[in-house]
C-alpha cells in the first residue's frame, strides 16, 4: 500500500494528497512532525534510521519523525508514529514548526512544513527494525558537539530543529 502525505501551503492549510515518493520527487510542500522525547536523566533518545530508508539511511536522527495520513491529525499522527517506530508512547507537546527544503540523495527531495513535539519516557522501547537501526540517549550538550564535528552522520532536518530544542530546553532550566 503507498503512503499518502498532506500537502500544504507555507502557513500549514492543506491543498491537497500526494503519494508521498512523488510529493519527494517533485519537491512538494507538506506536512511533517518531528518528536524529541528524553529520558528520566534528560537525555534525548535519539534513532538510527534503518539502512533499508529510502532517503538518509544509517543516519541518525531525532525520536521520531514521518507524516500524518490523509485525513489524520497530526496530534493522532505523532502518537500512530511513535509506536509504530519505538515501540512505546508518551504524552507530546508540540513546541514549534518551522519549513525547510533539503535535497537528500536519489533525486528527492524532503520540503516539509515540521511540527516538533517534545515529551519525556522512561520505560521499555521496542524499535522497530523496518525502521530503527539502533537506539541511543544522549545530553543535548554531547550531540551538539558530536554534530559540530561529524554533521554527515545525522538528518538534515535533525539538525535545522536540533537548535531550537536545545533553545528551549535550556530557557526553561533559566525560568
Amino acid at each position: 500500500m503507498k503512503e499518502h502525505v498532506i500537502l500544504v501551503d507555507e502557513n500549514d492549510r492543506e491543498t491537497g494528497v500526494m503519494e508521498k515518493m512523488e510529493a519527494h520527487h517533485k519537491a512538494l510542500l507538506h506536512r511533517a512532525f518531528s518528536i524529541f522525547v528524553f529520558d528520566d536523566q534528560g537525555r534525548l533518545i535519539l534513532h538510527r534510521r534503518a539502512l533499508g530508508k529510502y532517503h538518509s539511511p544509517g543516519l541518525w536522527t531525532n525520536t521520531c519523525c514521518s507524516h500524518p495520513r490523509a485525513g489524520e491529525c497530526t496530534d493522532d499522527a505523532v502518537h500512530r508514529r511513535l509506536v509504530e517506530e519505538m515501540g512505546f508512547d508518551t504524552d507530546l507537546k508540540e513546541i514549534f514548526s518551522f519549513l525547510y527544503k533539503a535535497d537528500v540523495g536519489q533525486g528527492l527531495t524532503e520540503h516539509e512544513y515540521d511540527h516538533v513535539f517534545v515529551g519525556h519516557y522512561s520505560g521499555e522501547i521496542k524499535a522497530n527494525p523496518d525502521e530503527v537501526d539502533s537506539w541511543k540517549a544522549m545530553s543535548l550538550d554531547h550531540i551538539k558537539k558530536d554534530m559540530e564535528a561529524h554533521p554527515q552522520d545525522y538528518t538534515v532536518w535533525f539538525r535545522i530543529a536540533f537548535d531550537r530544542v536545545h533553545d528551549y530546553f535550556n530557557n526553561k532550566r533559566k525560568d
